[in-house]
């Protein structure tokens, strides 16, 4: 199909204008293009207002990309020198509630200043609410970028949202409050969440707050959101058009005999009720949008043509806010919605001659929105929930009674409240009916099947491959060859991730090393803290691991969290006084992968890599140990890595035994060799073994 040509010719114009890691955006509204080409066709346009269609998809990102939210002249980042910390005071908004920082501690909070908004980063947490004017004294500094593509830092979550700097408060007298103004909304938000969450607790109360306000608004405790990302079903707690769609269709169907001036004031102000709880995100937004759209037509007499009013929200949302591209909930949520619109109806008819109707109608539905929400999905996390199609067809029973009842019971909290516990005590057992479900099947075996992050172009080539099996009536020679581009995608992945590998990431003192063979992995980390611990596990899950065949640990200081460790492997070591946990004659062995200490009475290690062999020499007792070994273990091997800056005599030992590669954990030292490579104070290095 000639789309499909020009696809793909706009793709690589479009890659060489911007950056690898965009193309998985492109493809999404790629996507979007062509089946907006493909639909206008199909409806009898003319060629040219068709093709029109195809090229906004590029455009809006060459657009949402140069657009790209930069620091202004007044923002506070502008007022740091060099790469140091600066001690500041600050005046501004609170923009919204302060939230726990997790394994990092304390709470944030971002501060709208004058000039811009910086990220307040505050232990012990105060009791601060959002909209309270304040003044804050710290040390500001540019937040920490991730040492590696799949360990995103604070420098890339908060680019996303405009922010450039943090403030870090020594105590919490560091910070006073000037003022504080009504905030009407927050409020309301506030009192509904907690009313919801008091009448059945952290969890089911959660979730039904949840399905009025957002996830976004209303932290989940960290269990409960893991079990609805295992499962698949993340969609059912963060606010979309699925939640606007039920209540629209309460409303309407209450006013439907009413006259058309106050029915069409009730679906107004039921949109925007909405879009005032759950906060203006983008897939909020996108649901408002299109909802209003889609309503103005209909009443106007028109005909609704849903994929019109999908191209025309998106593209009215970039315009007036370009980054939303960025936004992970909004990608997913307009490529859900495409699937909704464009694969839903089709593969229903088809499932209709197999099953029953009912069936075919439920489960095409999980189904469309799963595959066109696939390359995203990829890209992002390197994870499938593999039950997702079922999980949504077993909770979708539930879903509506409860976000219908949920929305009336947090009205009712602040119109009725003695109807609140009525109200609660039939949608409290759902609530926890829907919990138990999303926990079971998070809990079956490779719930959250765990493919790896592949390369961007992958995503690329994976997205275009998939749309000729997505759009119905494409022809045969489309579909065989998006089949021929599945299968290469799916072979250069694979054999990406089974090859000999070797990554090591470096972040300030830590170090995590990752030995990949055939699929498989092991993991020697200098550190035991939680947030090495953390990073090894996002590690694993981009690269495709389920878990490490074996964990070693360097440090001599026992693990903060034993128990996070336990979790990703089957056999976790731990040195001690500074010695190696492994004494010489023992080893750590699984398929393709070895660990073999070199003395005992140091921590330097021989690392089997398939058949390439490293020696790991996290400090200078180690290399001094290795350098009076005999000949069989200075003998020249695939690489050596130190895990410290080496003097020059050390740097005369090491070229001595003729190594083909060194790593360098750190900021390269003066007149580093050739051939040898340093990760730099916050990087990594990674490479084949050989």
């Amino acid at each position: 199909m000639p789309f499909l040509v020009v696809s793909l010719a706009l793709a690589g114009l479009a890659l060489g204008t911007v950056p690898l890691a965009a193309a998985p955006r492109l493809a999404l509204l790629l996507l979007l293009g062509a089946a907006g080409w493909w639909r206008a066709r199909r409806l009898g346009a003319r060629p040219l207002p068709a093709l029109t269609l195809l090229l906004i998809a590029p455009s809006l990102l060459l657009w949402a990309l140069w657009r790209q939210p930069q620091p202004g002249p007044l923002d506070p980042v502008r007022q740091l020198q060099g790469a140091g910390g600066q001690e500041l005071v600050l005046r501004g908004e609170l923009s919204r509630d302060p939230r726990l920082r997790g394994d990092a501690g304390g709470c944030s909070v971002p501060l709208r200043t004058a000039g811009g908004t910086t990220e307040l980063l505050m232990e012990p947490c105060p009791p601060l609410r959002q909209g309270w004017l304040v003044e804050a004294r710290g040390t500001l500094r540019r937040p920490a970028t991730g040492p590696h593509p799949l360990l995103s830092g604070a420098a890339e979550r908060l680019a996303r949202r405009g922010i450039w700097s943090q403030l870090r408060l020594a105590a919490s007298t560091d910070l006073t409050v000037l003022a504080r103004p009504a905030t009407p909304i927050a409020d309301l938000r506030r009192r509904m969440a907690a009313s919801l969450i008091q009448q059945g607790g952290e969890r089911r109360g959660g979730i039904l707050a949840a399905l009025v306000l957002g996830s976004a608004v209303v932290p989940l405790p960290a269990d409960v959101g893991a079990s609805f990302r295992a499962a698949g079903l993340s969609h059912a707690l963060a606010a979309s058009g699925f939640h606007l769609s039920v209540l629209l269709g309460a409303v309407m169907a209450l006013g439907r005999r009413l006259p058309r001036l106050p029915r069409c004031g009730l679906a107004l102000g039921a949109m925007l009720l909405f879009l005032l709880l759950a906060g203006p995100q983008p897939s909020v937004v996108r649901a408002v949008l299109m909802g209003g759209v889609a309503f103005a037509v209909l009443e106007s007499g028109g005909r609704s043509r849903p994929l019109g009013v999908l191209l025309l929200s998106v593209l009215l949302m970039l315009l007036v806010q370009p980054w939303w591209l960025q936004d992970v909930g909004f990608q997913l949520s307009v490529a859900a919605t495409a699937g909704l619109i464009l694969t839903a109806r089709p593969l229903e008819s088809t499932l209709a001659g197999r099953l029953p109707g009912w069936a075919a109608a439920g489960l095409a539905v999980p189904v469309a929105a799963s595959l066109w929400t696939l390359p995203l999905q990829l890209h992002h996390f390197g994870i499938v929930p593999l039950y997702a199609v079922p999980a949504n067809l077993l909770v979708a029973p539930l879903l509506s009674p409860l976000t219908l009842g949920a929305m009336a019971l947090a009205l009712s909290t602040v119109l009725l409240p003695p109807l609140v516990p009525l109200l609660a005590w039939p949608l409290l057992p759902l609530s926890g009916l829907l919990l138990a479900i999303t926990r079971t099947i998070a809990a079956l075996p490779m719930a959250q099947w765990q493919l790896g992050r592949p390369v961007p172009l992958l995503v690329l080539l994976f997205g275009l491959s998939l749309l000729p099996w997505l759009l119905p009536g494409t022809g045969a020679w489309p579909r065989r060859l998006g089949a021929a581009g599945l299968a290469l995608v799916l072979a250069l992945h694979l054999a990406l991730l089974s090859g000999d590998a070797l990554l090591l990431v470096h972040r300030w003192s830590g170090d995590l090393l990752v030995a990949r063979h055939g699929g498989r992995g092991g993991l020697v980390s200098g550190k035991g803290d939680g947030l090495s611990c953390s990073d090894a596990r996002r590690l694993a899950s981009g690269l495709g691991l389920e878990r490490y065949d074996w964990i070693t640990l360097l440090d001599p200081v026992a693990p903060d969290d034993p128990a996070c460790w336990s979790a990703q492997t089957s056999l976790l070591v731990s040195s001690s006084d500074g010695r190696s946990s492994l004494q010489p004659g023992q080893r750590l062995e699984s398929p393709g992968l070895s660990l073999a200490p070199l003395s005992g009475d140091s921590q330097a290690l021989a690392l089997g890599i398939g058949r390439h062999r490293w020696w790991l020499l996290p400090d200078p007792q180690s290399l001094e140990a290795w350098s009076h070994q005999g000949p069989t273990h200075r003998e020249p091997v695939g690489g050596i890595w130190l895990g410290f800056s080496p003097s020059r005599r050390q740097q005369e030992i090491l070229k001595a035994s003729a190594p083909r590669r060194v790593w360098l954990s750190g900021g390269p030292p003066p007149g580093l060799p050739p051939g040898w490579s340093a990760s730099g104070t916050n990087g990594s290095l990674q490479g084949a073994a050989g």
